[in-house]
């Protein structure tokens, strides 16, 4: 009985950074949302499938060069993000590791899409699984899209 209260006032007192999973659509919707070009969500959305299977709290084993990568695409703390331990980063998103590893992916989108714009695809190591054929991501907006028609102006109908 000690060893439940026990085991319950940990959990209470244990803050939560487990993250969530998200999956393909739900990624691609988030950062189409966020104003990612729609032609980028295939990739992206392999990019994160490999790098983190979709999880946003991610904390990878340490690299060669004992850095850490964070969140859902992987992003580097010796470049990209300052680590909570202090440790030296070029921190060239200006943003907390930790920020990367939040149900919230504004700063994961953010900061990926520096990494892209200076480095390419290729700065992420599963690229090589990302860069030929990659099935639509159009599938994930099919029902927003339709929804959006039948609710424009333009249809005759109010929007809600």
């Amino acid at each position: 009985m000690r060893a439940l209260l026990a085991i319950c006032v940990l959990a209470l007192v244990t803050p939560a950074v487990l993250g969530r999973t998200m999956d393909r659509c739900s990624l691609a919707r988030e950062m189409a949302n966020l104003g990612v070009p729609r032609d980028q969500l295939s990739k992206w959305a392999c990019i994160a499938e490999h790098e983190s299977s979709y999880r946003t709290g991610v904390v990878g084993p340490p690299n060669t060069d004992g850095s850490n990568d964070y969140g859902v695409f992987q992003i580097n703390d010796l470049y990209w993000c300052q680590p909570s331990s202090g440790k030296f980063s070029h921190n060239g998103c200006g943003v907390s590791c930790n920020d990367l590893l939040t149900d919230d992916i504004k700063s994961s989108v953010g900061c990926a899409l520096k990494v892209l714009g200076q480095q390419g695809w290729s700065a992420w190591s599963t690229w090589h699984y990302c860069s030929g054929y990659l099935p639509s991501i159009d599938d994930c907006f099919v029902q927003f899209d339709s929804f959006n028609s039948l609710n424009s102006p333009d249809h005759g109908h109010f929007k809600m």
